[in-house]
């Protein structure tokens, strides 16, 4: 199993980001909280955890007002 990220607009629709994928959740969750912000300026408004091809948890804002 793999994780990695989805990355949207704020309407849902997917938007290009950075093809990575980790070895468990808290690898991919440590690797957002040092990125979080570059998402945002790069024009991604919100992400969903994927494990394989399953949702783990999302689409979670990054708006800092959200």
């Amino acid at each position: 199993m793999e994780f990695r990220w989805r990355y949207q607009d704020a309407q849902g629709r997917e938007v290009v980001g950075p093809e990575v994928a980790f070895a468990d959740q808290a690898e991919a969750e440590e690797w957002f909280s040092a990125t979080w912000q570059d998402l945002l300026d790069s024009g991604v408004e919100q992400v969903t955890l994927l494990c394989s091809e399953s949702e783990v948890y999302g689409p979670m804002s990054l708006s800092p007002s959200a």
